[in-house]
């Protein structure tokens, strides 16, 4: 069987990347971190296959984005679209989110993931009796 999450080749990239948070990513694992969310486990930059995802919950298996004005560019949309297509055959759900709403207005950002979590499990402790 092939390994397709978090291979050792990715480690050092995946260290990097933790070691090296955006400011926004710092704000959303505050959030995101110690099962704070619903009481699901979330990881950061997780991979599968060749590819680093920001957040990661796999229970769910919901990986979160946060997107840069990088993501903007037509050459970078167009990858993102073929990254998150291919991670979609794993079964992974992707929410995306852009600095400037996590910037502009960061409980709406959060909500917006909680929201997510109740369409993913109508279970969730969030969602009202």
């Amino acid at each position: 069987m092939t390994k397709h999450y978090n291979k050792k080749e990715l480690k050092e990239t995946r260290r990097l990347l933790r070691k090296n948070q955006t400011y926004t990513e710092k704000i959303v694992w505050m959030y995101l971190r110690n099962r704070q969310m619903d009481g699901y486990k979330f990881r950061r930059q997780y991979s599968v296959d060749n590819f680093v995802i920001d957040f990661y919950c796999p229970k769910l298996k919901l990986a979160i984005e946060i997107d840069g004005s990088i993501h903007n560019e037509p050459d970078q949309k167009e990858y993102d679209f073929k990254r998150q297509e291919h991670l979609e055959t794993f079964g992974i759900n992707f929410l995306r989110l852009t600095n400037e709403e996590i910037d502009g207005n960061p409980n709406k950002a959060f909500e917006k993931i909680e929201s997510k979590i109740k369409e993913l499990d109508p279970t969730s402790s969030k969602n009202p009796k």
